[in-house]
């Protein structure tokens, strides 16, 4: 192969030529058709109905409520918790700043969670029940995921959404 054959899309190359791929030629996901860069001070920070008043969440990159990938970031103040919740989806976390306490269960056990400092990665399978306490100090941590995004609280009465009704 000559090296200045390009590859059309749906191809791999290999140190043997060129293979062609029965795979389908994937589009761009909504936000990620050019190149761009998200800045820290670009970030928006917005509550989430269905985190207590003080937390914030931040669309990075996606449609969370949409099918397909997207990035969010999650600021949680100090002393706030997360009652035991299960999200349909998979989800990857990584711990932007601050300790990130988690743990695993139907049950908010403050002695069974997990410190996790910056820079950790958590992977965590959908539907498993689980709860995060934000124990000393305010955590940031970003998650990846294939939407929709989805939360259900193990206990109605935990779900602020729950609260006006």
């Amino acid at each position: 192969m000559n090296r200045h054959n390009r590859l059309k899309a749906g191809t791999v190359s290999n140190s043997n030529g060129t293979i062609e791929s029965d795979g389908p030629v994937r589009g761009h996901q909504p936000g990620e058709a050019v190149f761009r860069s998200i800045l820290p001070d670009e970030i928006d920070w917005r509550p989430f109905p269905a985190f207590p008043p003080s937390v914030r969440l931040a669309v990075v990159v996606g449609e969370p409520s949409q099918r397909g990938p997207y990035v969010i970031r999650v600021r949680v103040p100090c002393g706030v918790k997360l009652m035991p919740h299960a999200h349909p989806e998979d989800r990857i976390y990584t711990v932007m700043s601050g300790v990130f306490y988690i743990g695993l269960g139907d049950k908010f056990e403050g002695g069974n969670v997990q410190a996790y400092p910056p820079g950790s990665v958590i992977v965590l399978p959908g539907n498993t029940s689980h709860f995060h306490w934000a124990k000393s100090g305010e955590y940031v941590t970003q998650v990846s995921a294939m939407g929709p995004l989805g939360l259900e609280y193990v206990d109605l009465r935990d779900d602020p959404r729950e609260r006006g009704k």
